[in-house]
């Protein structure tokens, strides 16, 4: 019988990970057990929109321990109230349903739609999604993704979900049938190598689902909380959708998302939707911090010109290396690398002391702090700029 004999086996292999223990975090940087310095471009996936151990939403819980951890969801607490009314007060919605992950949330949010879908449009249920799309690791949320790897796993999947193209308006209308109640996309699809869908395409999309009654669903989990340069994507286009979630950012690094929707979207009936540690208000507090935080006069304005800036120099890098395009907005960004070298860069860089994440073979994908500083991004290009030449990983143009 096999027994763990290292705390390396005892977790269950979900993952390639290096044998190395981070131990502390602060800002844009980690340091392992060896008190080796890590300079962090990953941010948990653009989930510590602060960088690590943020002082307000470390503050903000301890504060909040000391009160009330969670009474359960079958009561109201304060923290909870006060999260759904702030986040409500930012947004085109109404209601607010807050979850402990990004495909609970998108789960959710599948859910709403087919609840709206039996009451308003005669059973409706079929809900429109895209290739390349990445939802989350639910049954349902992976079968609503359009990630290639997904596809053989753990069938039967849930029905229900018909792929469209990005940016192809076209391939969106030749699915549209009576069983179609909704249209659900990422507004930049992050796994697949981050792929904006253009602000054309989405005024076109919503004229679209007006026209046939659809709700338009956006999954802001990795693109919302300033992650673009505003607060939410979705005020890049000029739209409004009928549901969004949010994840990663809001909880500033604890498990927090968000379910929001319109009025009119919101039928859930009691007993249609719950969760034990849903809006506990531990983590309500953090998301609180996050959004005192964003909202400090110049926070947003100060991340998009810093997102500029990193496209620049990813640009300027780029040119150097004969490499390719830098796609995304914000603090969102990938740099395709033209030929699938992407795990050996990533691998270089961590022995460096580089935390940087490669989504795809051929692209490195770019989520620092939204508070992350020039000088930092100057440390990450210098970094990088090494491990290209070192590797001949691309030849240089004059």
């Amino acid at each position: 019988m096999f027994k763990a004999t290292r705390p390396f086996d005892a977790l269950m292999d979900i993952t390639a990970r290096p044998q190395t223990v981070f131990v502390r975090g602060k800002g844009s940087y980690l340091w392992d057990d060896k008190g080796k310095r890590y300079l962090d471009f990953i941010q948990g996936w653009a989930v510590n929109c602060l960088g690590h151990a943020p002082s307000c939403v470390a503050e903000a819980i301890a504060a909040q321990a000391t009160q009330l951890i969670t009474p359960s969801p079958a009561y109201y607490n304060a923290a909870s109230l006060k999260l759904a009314k702030a986040l409500v007060d930012l947004s085109c919605f109404d209601q607010v349903f807050f979850a402990n992950s990004g495909a609970e949330a998108n789960e959710g949010a599948i859910k709403l739609a087919r609840k709206y879908g039996a009451q308003h449009k005669g059973g409706a249920y079929e809900i429109i999604t895209f290739q390349g799309g990445f939802h989350g690791r639910t049954l349902a949320t992976m079968s609503a993704s359009g990630k290639k790897a997904f596809e053989p796993l753990f069938e039967p999947k849930v029905a229900g979900f018909r792929k469209a193209r990005l940016n192809e308006l076209a391939s969106v209308k030749a699915l549209i049938s009576d069983a179609t109640v909704a249209v659900m996309l990422e507004p930049i699809q992050g796994e697949a190598g981050v792929w904006p869908a253009s602000d054309k395409f989405l005024n076109e999309l919503r004229a679209l689902t007006h026209e046939h009654g659809l709700l338009l669903i956006f999954d802001e989990v990795q693109t919302g909380i300033g992650r673009t340069g505003r607060l939410f994507h979705y005020e890049h286009a000029g739209i409004t959708p009928d549901i969004m979630t949010l994840g990663k950012g809001i909880g500033g690094g604890v498990p927090l998302a968000a379910l929001l929707a319109t009025e009119q979207v919101s039928c859930f009936e009691h007993g249609d939707q719950g969760g034990t540690f849903n809006g506990n208000p531990l983590m309500c507090a953090a998301g609180l911090a996050v959004l005192e935080e964003l909202g400090k006069p110049a926070f947003l304005k100060s991340a998009a010109e810093t997102g500029l800036h990193l496209e620049s120099e990813l640009q300027k890098l780029s040119a150097r290396h004969g490499l390719g395009e830098v796609r995304g907005r914000g603090l969102l960004l990938a740099l395709d690398l033209k030929l699938p070298i992407g795990s050996a860069i990533v691998a270089q860089a961590f022995e460096s002391g580089l935390l940087l994440n490669s989504p795809q073979p051929d692209a490195l994908r770019f989520m620092p702090a939204l508070n992350v500083t020039r000088e930092e991004i100057a440390e990450m290009i210098d970094g990088l700029d090494a491990i290209l030449t070192k590797a001949g990983a691309a030849r240089r143009v004059a």
